[in-house]
């Protein structure tokens, strides 16, 4: 019942937003992600994706405004018109936990501009615990519902494990640290900015791999939007001319960016 409130909730509120909507508006749905999108001492987005949208933004003549949204509910959103992309380091080639389909059938994804990969947190005091991939089998792990996270999570723990599903990859830190949880599958890209430093300086990105999961970031939009083509032209543009690598190098992630003109498809 409480899916069916939200989901009608979503939907009458597409009805005031496609109301007042401008042309040359791009609502832009992101979580809290850093160093991807994150709100700053002042309460304003930035971060790696944050300020890729503003400089495609200005290169197409629009305004960019950010929405924060429920990971797992970023499709409804999408399809609402509540927001008109997705643009919050989504893994485009993997199956959505939320949907159980790929997710290119529920969006078309721009160029793939970042590469990624899963890795697993733990606490530090548990090293010993957790050397290879088999020492997760059974356990209790947390990743963000409907992320490329939850998928990997439910798979490596398999049959015998339990699953604690977060709104937020951060979240996923906070049940490691209080010990709700054995470990975390996040994106590499936050694991390596957050375990280890402040409120996380007793967490560690574990020393084990999860096989062969290269993994690529990309934005989403509607299926059949004029946007796709307009928003890869200017991708090429800041990376050919560098401002994409400026952005990435403020943010310590010149190293994953890499442009991908393939179809998502292919990739899958």
């Amino acid at each position: 019942m409480k899916k069916v409130l939200l989901i009608t909730a979503i939907m009458v509120a597409a009805l005031f937003v496609a109301c007042g909507k401008k042309d040359n508006v791009l609502v832009v749905g992101v979580t809290q992600f850093e160093p991807m999108n994150f709100l700053d001492a002042n309460g304003n987005w930035t971060g790696f994706d944050t300020e890729f949208a503003l400089a495609v933004g200005e290169r197409l003549g629009m305004e960019i405004q950010f929405q924060e949204i429920t990971w797992s509910q970023k499709f409804i959103e999408l399809q609402a018109g509540t927001i008109d992309a997705i643009w919050n380091g989504m893994t485009a080639n993997t199956v959505d936990s939320a949907t159980g389909r790929p997710r290119h059938e529920d969006v078309d994804f721009s160029y793939s501009y970042m590469l990624n990969t899963q890795c697993v947190v733990i606490r530090t005091d548990r090293v010993g615990e957790f050397t290879s991939a088999a020492d997760l089998a059974g356990r209790t792990a947390a990743a963000e519902e409907g992320s490329a996270g939850d998928t990997v999570a439910n798979e490596v723990i398999g049959a015998d494990g339990s699953f604690i599903g977060v709104v937020a990859q951060i979240d996923t830190f906070i049940e490691v640290k209080s010990g709700a949880v054995d470990f975390a599958v996040v994106d590499s890209i936050l694991a390596h900015q957050i375990a280890g430093t402040g409120d996380f300086g007793d967490l560690m990105v574990a020393e084990l791999s999860l096989g062969a999961r290269q993994e690529v970031y990309a934005i989403g939009l509607p299926i059949g939007s004029d946007l796709v083509e307009q928003i890869n032209n200017a991708i090429m543009e800041l990376y050919s001319d560098g401002t994409l690598r400026r952005i990435a190098e403020k943010y310590g992630l010149e190293e994953s960016v890499v442009i991908g003109t393939q179809p998502i498809s292919s990739m899958h």
